[in-house]
Parts: C-alpha cells; structure tokens; sequence
C-alpha cells in the first residue's frame, strides 16, 4: 500500500516527562515538540508518513508508552485528502472530512 502524508497536531499528558520527552526528540525528530501548559504535558506539530492514520497513531503512543507506561495521547491526523480522524489513545473517536 502506498504511504500517505499526514499532518499530526496532538498533546500528550504523561506521569514521566523526561523519559517521554526523551523518546520524542530522539524516535519522532520530524515532529515540533513543545512543553504544554501543565507538568507531564507536550504539544505535538508536524507530519508524518504512512498507511493510514490508525497505524501512525499506533506507533506513535507504543513508543511513547514503552517509556512510561501512564501515557494520554490525543491526536489529530488530517491526510492530503482533507481526511481528519481524530483519536483518544488507540480509540478512535471520529472521522470527518475537512
């Protein structure tokens, strides 16, 4: 299957900001990591490559929960085609098309 461009704007809230931090600069360089407005919180910008935006997101929060286990993601990956799903952890909550 051909890989998609996606568009990533997410915020993560974690119980272990430095090793989630750690993993961020380090596994997910393409992305703008910014601290958040609480402790244990980042905000997330860029984009990413991939099948879909499930698998992206599955990726992305298995990285960051092999770092600490107490990891919330919310993401919202919006495909070239105007596609936005938007996800809470793994579930996914809602599809639209912009």
């Amino acid at each position: 299957m051909a890989k998609k461009r996606f568009a990533l704007d997410a915020r993560v809230d974690t119980d272990g900001p430095e090793a989630v931090e750690r993993v961020l600069l380090t596994a997910f360089r393409d992305l703008t990591v910014l601290r958040g407005e609480n402790p244990g919180e980042f905000v997330l910008r860029g984009e990413a490559l991939g099948e879909n935006a499930k698998e992206l997101n599955r990726e992305l929060l298995t990285a960051l929960r092999r770092a600490e286990k107490k990891t919330r993601l919310r993401a919202e990956w919006k495909a070239g085609d105007g596609t936005v799903s938007r996800f809470f952890d793994y579930v996914l909550k809602k599809t639209w098309k912009a």
